[in-house]
């Protein structure tokens, strides 16, 4: 995944530049009303600055796409990253559990099961290997529901006609499971996808639609919770290990201070969400927990997909019920 080795020189050079800035790549646009991961940047920038270090915060695509940012954050050009999770899963698929669908009953229990599970720091035993750290895992919002152009959902036979956009083969096995059917399309072509009825809408979390000015063709979201979507914090491994101590522990300290306003805001965040859909004009379909049960249900066909190593699956599972 690197691009090429590094000379000493040139390493030497990057940690001098590196303490003297910290760049942040953001992955949406700089809201700290709809935007759970820009709330955990700014907290950790405004953290860093406050300990007397220089933060600049690069907008969403200015330094490139997802492979792009990796291989800056890799060879040490980038400090920071707020990436999809994909990107640590290209090293370590093992992270792929924090989206089995269901396995999360809200924020905190992921926190739980994740310091159980001591999850960093495995996965950062593989990353080193990419001179990267996952520092964070930042949510981008509430939970996930489905989100449609016209069909309203409550249970997943309200899907049986609809095609959704999917992320990749898991979320397709999720609409297969449900009765549903996915086709992958990239996020810049999902507008254009719904208003031609490629697809009939996606899973995602209800700030999203009007986030991305949506809310003219997406007119119905249906509270199903089925996953936190999330963002992977990932640094420069050789930015990190050449900070001072000093630098190094308000590094740390900016991380929890973060994670701490994040979750603040994603609380009150829960209750928005759904309100901002309605004051846009898209129906909001409030479930019953009976209602969710049924999405629960079918949804543990995902987790004997295949898709994950089933030891893999086993560990996430057991780190879930161990911490409710």
């Amino acid at each position: 995944m690197k691009l090429k080795a590094l000379s000493l020189a040139t390493m030497l050079a990057m940690a001098t530049a590196a303490s003297a800035e910290v760049k942040i790549a953001l992955d949406s646009a700089a809201d700290l009303d709809t935007s759970g991961s820009y709330n955990w940047a700014y907290a950790f920038g405004q953290a860093l600055t406050d300990a007397g270090m220089e933060v600049r915060e690069m907008p969403r695509g200015s330094v490139g796409n997802e492979a792009e940012k990796f291989d800056q954050v890799s060879t040490g050009l980038l400090e920071v990253s707020l990436s999809d999770v994909r990107a640590v899963a290209q090293v370590d698929p093992f992270i792929y559990g924090v989206r089995l669908p269901y396995i999360f009953d809200d924020i905190d229990h992921m926190d739980r099961a994740l310091a159980a599970g001591n999850v960093f720091e495995r996965v950062n035993e593989n990353l080193a290997a990419q001179d990267a750290i996952l520092l964070a895992l930042a949510p981008l919002g509430p939970s996930s529901g489905v989100i449609t152009t016209d069909a309203v959902v409550r249970s997943p036979a309200d899907m049986a006609d609809l095609r959704m956009r999917a992320l990749d083969d898991a979320q397709i096995a999720m609409y297969q499971a449900w009765g549903s059917s996915g086709t992958v399309v990239p996020w810049g072509e999902v507008p254009a996808g719904l208003q031609t009825g490629v697809i009939d809408g996606y899973l995602n979390s209800p700030f999203v639609p009007v986030m991305f000015g949506q809310t003219d063709f997406v007119k119905n979201f249906s509270d199903a919770g089925v996953i936190i979507p999330l963002r992977a914090v990932i640094v420069s491994k050789l930015w990190y290990d050449g900070l001072s101590d000093e630098d190094r522990a308000a590094v740390d300290a900016a991380v929890e201070t973060a994670d701490a306003a994040t979750r603040t805001w994603l609380a009150e965040a829960s209750v928005r969400g759904l309100t901002m859909l309605e004051e846009n004009g898209v129906t909001v379909q409030r479930l019953t927990p009976e209602e969710r049960a049924v999405f629960r249900e079918a949804s543990k066909a995902v987790y004997d997909s295949g898709l994950m190593p089933s030891e893999d699956v086993q560990t996430w599972t057991s780190l879930s019920d161990g911490s409710r």
